[in-house]
């Protein structure tokens, strides 16, 4: 393990180790003088600390509720996943917006939108599944019967002797170049270590933020900005049918392979799932907001042809 990344890896050791008890206290925010904000170790430093932090209205109750049966004995990562790694890993993220952004509403509900990606690509539920299929977030933190090493040819980022890019993680990660970019925006190295996501909860959340808060491509929205309207589409945004919602989050975590074939099942499964956190969190589905789908959008980075596998 390179330095950095044993650095990386310690950081978060310790900020885990810093919360003592699951459920936060209230704590005073203080105003520092140039405007910004300290809510404490969730928060500090911008001015949307003034807002609070994520742990002011979602709690280890709700987590519980959102992800019931992650820990039954017939789920894939019992043990693994749980409310405190969540909210470490979001403390890189707070202050940048992530659960900070507008109202008390708009902060559950982009904690609902995130998660619910998360959920949708972590279930192990179907349809006659104890609970229903919704309950089952969290079920897995891995692949588990990858049919190849998902390694490319890339010269940044070349796979490493012995790693093996098949998914992992909260919102799931393949192929090399994408562990080599988000490790590097993470600062871990994950292009030599992929398994890491399927070791420290933290990290996999950690990881999942930074794909959620970070534009794919420059002058692209992230996420996070199309979730909370802080983008604004051009004319032709607005002509493929791309307005800021929920919708558009999708498309930017997936692009085709999800977005503008209609209400295909692998876009109905994600948006059930965040409608049904909504619920749970006591939001309610109706607050979903405009633009929820992406039936009709063109992606924002459409699919290359599959990447020639590197020999092996």
């Amino acid at each position: 393990m390179g330095l950095k990344s044993m650095a990386a890896v310690a950081l978060l050791t310790v900020a885990l180790l810093a919360v003592p008890v699951l459920s936060t206290p209230d704590i005073e925010i203080k105003k520092l003088k140039n405007g910004d904000c300290d809510a404490g170790w969730e928060c500090s430093g911008s001015k949307l600390c003034c807002n609070g932090t994520i742990s002011d209205y979602f709690q280890v109750y709700q987590f519980e509720n959102l992800f019931s049966k992650r820990n039954y004995p017939v789920a894939h990562a019992v043990g693994f996943w749980d409310y405190r790694s969540f909210i470490v890993a979001s403390t890189f993220y707070q202050h940048l917006g992530f659960g900070t952004t507008g109202d008390k509403k708009m902060k559950m509900k982009e904690v609902a939108a995130f998660l619910g990606h998360v959920g949708a690509k972590t279930s192990c539920g179907y349809g006659v599944a104890t609970g229903g299929p919704l309950a089952w977030g969290l079920c897995y933190n891995h692949e588990m019967s990858p049919s190849q090493s998902y390694c490319t040819e890339d010269l940044k980022y070349p796979c490493v002797d012995g790693a093996d890019y098949y998914g992992r993680g909260a919102i799931p990660v393949w192929w090399n170049t994408n562990y080599g970019r988000i490790g590097d925006g993470i600062k871990v190295d994950l292009l030599h270590h992929p398994e890491y996501l399927e070791q420290n909860a933290t990290l996999a959340f950690q990881a999942a933020l930074y794909e959620w808060m970070t534009p794919k491509k420059k002058k692209q929205p992230s996420a996070h900005d199309a979730f909370v309207c802080n983008w604004k589409p051009t004319k032709n945004d607005t002509a493929e049918h791309r307005q800021c919602g929920f919708g558009a989050t999708m498309n930017i975590l997936y692009g085709d392979l999800v977005c503008g074939q209609g209400f295909i099942d692998a876009m109905n499964t994600i948006i059930s799932h965040y409608q049904y956190y909504l619920d749970l969190m006591g939001v309610g589905r109706e607050q979903s907001g405009d633009n929820l789908d992406c039936a009709l959008q063109k992606a924002f980075n459409p699919s290359a042809p599959s990447p020639p596998t590197a020999a092996s």
